[in-house]
């Protein structure tokens, strides 16, 4: 998710010139069409999301081409325009022509169907895969595995990738999870995966699914790669060049901008010493991303939720990355491990962050107040635009910092006010986002998707008050609200991890909340 968070707010941080504002703006349309087509259409078709995507791109990909090879002062052509018409003529008929092709048969879209209670009632990592149903000689059996005295079945409904059970629970949630998990495994092997979830009516029910691990051969589970040491490490290389020349390009106004690729490196070549100054921007946010994937990654291996290797995204040029990401490729398997693989991450990053901004901001310059100054602006940062920002800058800089003042950030002030960002945004507590998986594991899901969009809410209200955030608001309308349950979804959390996510949530609010007027005065900022 980190990537993602980046990508939405980089065209917003660094200094966009009106020169290069369409380059930015059909870079993250691009994102936005693929996170798009990949949610609403990949489930229904064969034909590959890129494919899709890249037809619904093409004009939009020409046009880019174009900016960055002649740039918006010269006009375009009249071949350039004919090509464009034609483009956006023949590209949509030829992107459902696509879809129609690939459309999979009623049949396959019946068996894909998940469990009526939720469309997330089975795992996105269970892949529908052929696997013998429920015979009916074999219901007595499933019967069996329901003790009256711990979960008395009342109804077994069956589906083409789902079996499932209601009923009235008459012990804790805990015990009949591991139970009844424990009479299915005895009963039917690794045949299915057993989930635990409430369903609309508060009421607690089972949902058995096929076992994808377990209907793959043996050898095939014994030899699958699940992380790529090799591709972790060349992308860790590739982010920390590309981050380093775009530090360097920032704190050296001489060098051409980074993706000007040919006089960037004549400049590089003639001076090869500019890049040392794009070291500590560089290495302190890798550090920040590559921390907080790390605390999800570990964590998932404590719970023996199989996980890949933090990958992170080089990219010549917005921030010199668009993040880093794991994949987890197991089921996580309660609420429990749901909250602490999503909090760790949030948690872990930000301590990280919290040294490098300080030690940043002590390093930075008070610059005057002037009508440029922002929350986005690295050369003017006000840092009353953020309650936890403006406490950490007067704790740094002390009495230098007044209420004319603005930040001129040092390159890893810059590096731990986007770690700063990349948690906030991170914690939002909607959908897939750390901060959904949160809510959920504290409240359950259905209580989540309210707080999810709630919180959708307020953000666009917020926005008409900074509109550095509009932009945020905007995509998470977009991010469903629903989130993947855990196998046993249904036993609480404790109260210490309670306490936690609350001090997860608040942590949020003063990063994104500006400074009261009131605690200005008294700090005299």
């Amino acid at each position: 998710m980190v990537a993602v968070v980046l990508a939405l707010r980089a065209g917003y941080f660094f200094k966009i010139t009106k020169d290069h504002m369409e380059f930015w703006f059909l870079l993250l349309l691009g994102l936005f069409t693929y996170l798009m087509v990949q949610r609403i259409v990949a489930n229904n078709t064969r034909t590959p999301v890129w494919l899709l995507w890249l037809v619904l791109m093409t004009p939009a990909i020409v046009w880019m081409v174009w900016i960055a090879v002649y740039g918006d002062k010269q006009p375009p052509s009249r071949p350039l325009i004919l090509l464009m018409l034609w483009l956006i003529v023949i590209c949509p008929p030829l992107f459902w022509l696509l879809f129609r092709l690939g459309r999979n048969s009623p049949e396959e879209l019946q068996t894909e169907l998940p469990a009526p209670e939720s469309q997330s009632a089975v795992h996105p990592t269970v892949e529908p895969v052929p696997v013998r149903p429920i015979e009916p000689t074999e219901e007595t059996q499933l019967r069996n595995c329901f003790p009256w005295s711990i979960y008395y079945i009342q109804n077994i409904e069956y589906r083409p990738q789902a079996v499932i059970c209601r009923g009235q629970l008459r012990t804790t949630a805990t015990n009949a999870y591991q139970q009844i998990k424990a009479n299915i495994e005895a009963q039917f092997g690794d045949r299915f995966l057993l989930i635990f979830q409430e369903g609309s009516n508060s009421k607690p029910f089972f949902v058995l699914v096929p076992n994808t691990q377990a209907a793959k051969p043996a050898h095939q589970n014994r030899t699958e790669q699940i992380t790529r040491p090799g591709l972790a490490l060349f992308l860790l290389v590739a982010t920390l060049i590309t981050t380093t020349l775009v530090g360097a390009q920032n704190a050296e106004s001489t060098l051409p901008s980074t993706w000007k690729i040919i006089p960037l490196a004549q400049a590089i070549l003639a001076n090869p010493s500019v890049l040392l100054a794009g070291l500590p921007y560089s290495l302190g946010l890798m550090t920040i991303l590559g921390i907080h994937e790390l605390g999800h990654y570990l964590t998932a291996r404590f719970y023996k939720i199989r996980a890949t290797l933090p990958y992170f995204i080089p990219m010549p040029f917005f921030l010199g990355t668009f993040g880093a990401f794991i994949q987890m490729r197991s089921p996580i398997p309660n609420r429990k491990a749901l909250f602490d693989v999503s909090v760790m991450g949030p948690l872990a990053g930000f301590i990280v962050t919290l040294p490098v901004l300080i030690w940043g901001l002590v390093h930075s310059d008070i610059v005057p107040l002037n009508e440029k100054t922002g929350l986005l602006n690295p050369d003017a940062l006000n840092p009353k635009y953020s309650i936890l920002l403006a406490l950490l800058s007067k704790l740094a800089l002390g009495s230098a910092l007044t209420a004319k003042s603005a930040i001129d950030l040092h390159p890893l002030a810059i590096a731990g006010f986007l770690g700063l960002i990349v948690t906030a945004l991170n914690l939002m507590p909607v959908g897939q986002l750390d901060g959904g998986h949160i809510v959920h594991a504290m409240f359950g899901q259905r209580t989540a998707m309210l707080i999810g969009q709630i919180s959708r809410l307020l953000l666009l209200l917020l926005s008409l008050v900074q509109a550095e955030f509009f932009l945020w608001a905007i995509i998470l309308l977009f991010i469903p609200l629903i989130d993947e349950p855990a196998l046993n979804d249904v036993t609480e959390l404790d109260n210490k991890r309670d306490v936690l996510g609350l001090l997860a949530m608040a942590l949020l609010l003063i990063i994104v909340l500006p400074l009261p007027q009131a605690i200005a005065n008294l700090l005299q900022i």
